[in-house]
């Protein structure tokens, strides 16, 4: 062969490797395009698992916002399961942040502390703690018209110098006031109390300690002089919309002038005291947000349940007794997962 015929034959070899390669390489990337594309993003969110284990627990106020959330969500995921449960915000944070369960329902600040030990958060819903009184209260008529002022409250439950509901009202009655608070760490103890003085805690409110919003709330249903404190849908009954049988929630004369200005009377039923929280008419505190809590950014069902109540649970909200987060709320909330 002509040393012309070799380089050819040597031009046509190396070209013929060269297409074969360049064949390989694109089978492989489109292998891998494939691959992607059947998988999906590491930890998207809005990448819905195909299954899975969630556990919840904490707060009673957020409750029976999170298992209806769960009852849904799972409905379009029948593959991931959600375990909710109840027992306080004090648990829900421990239990987290102890990796017994995946999200604690916190309903107060995230303390210090918790961030310190790797607590990452977002707020769900707002709500409010409200003060309580057994419908047949022997001052009920003078309260629910006139309401109490924040400083009697103060006397009630701290200092404890107003011991009778006549000095509560300014009337002759001399029925001792029967104090109650919550025995278990919990969001409405520490709100009801930062309400009543920015550096106060749970620890500082005196009264006979009950167990959980149910029990408070019991609690004051039994005892025509007993005054107590509860999450929004533990004072209001879900259905109905007004106060919960046996109970009446005592109004709060924010201004302290001693009577119930227009703006001040919401009390009602559910959807007055609703739109009141919306339009800050009711205190903050003892209006407050509702959190979500994790240890250390959350990833797969647990992030994608958590935007799921971002985006499409929060039309639950409202029906559910729930103030839903604005969209600038939503949007950085939203932010903190991706």
């Amino acid at each position: 062969m002509s040393v012309r015929g070799t380089a050819a034959l040597i031009t046509a070899v190396a070209l013929a490797l060269s297409l074969l390669n360049a064949g390989c390489k694109r089978a492989q990337s489109a292998e891998v395009a494939q691959t992607a594309e059947a998988v999906g993003p590491v930890d998207a969110p809005g990448v819905a698992p195909e299954s899975g284990i969630i556990r919840i627990s904490g707060a009673w106020a957020l409750y029976p916002m999170v298992v209806t959330w769960a009852e849904e969500y799972q409905k379009a995921n029948p593959g991931v399961r959600i375990d909710v449960s109840a027992g306080g915000a004090g648990k829900g944070a421990a239990d987290a942040l102890g990796g017994l369960v995946d999200i604690g329902m916190v309903s107060r600040d995230i303390q210090p502390d918790e961030i310190d030990k790797g607590a990452w958060f977002v707020p769900m819903v707002k709500d409010a703690v409200f003060p309580t009184m057994n419908e047949a209260n022997p001052a009920a008529d003078a309260i629910l018209t006139r309401g109490l002022k924040p400083e009697t409250f103060v006397a009630i439950w701290i200092t404890q110098t107003v011991k009778t509901w006549g000095q509560a009202t300014g009337s002759a009655i001399k029925d001792p006031i029967h104090v109650f608070t919550r025995s278990d760490s919990c969001g409405a103890a520490e709100t009801w109390a930062k309400f009543l003085g920015k550096d106060l805690r749970q620890e500082s409110l005196k009264g006979t300690g009950v167990y959980g919003d149910p029990g408070l709330a019991q609690a004051v249903r039994r005892d025509k002089l007993a005054v107590g404190y509860n999450n929004l849908n533990f004072a209001y009954d879900t259905g109905s919309g007004d106060p919960i049988a046996g109970i009446r929630i005592i109004p709060i004369d924010t201004n302290a002038n001693g009577r119930l200005d227009p703006e001040e009377d919401f009390y009602g039923n559910k959807s007055e005291v609703l739109k009141a929280i919306q339009e800050d008419r009711y205190p903050s505190p003892p209006a407050r947000y509702l959190n979500f809590l994790c240890k250390g950014r959350p990833t797969g069902a647990t992030a994608d349940f958590i935007r799921w109540c971002l985006e499409e649970g929060q039309e639950a909200a409202e029906p559910a007794g729930y103030i839903a987060l604005t969209a600038a709320k939503r949007a950085e909330a939203l932010a903190q997962l991706k």
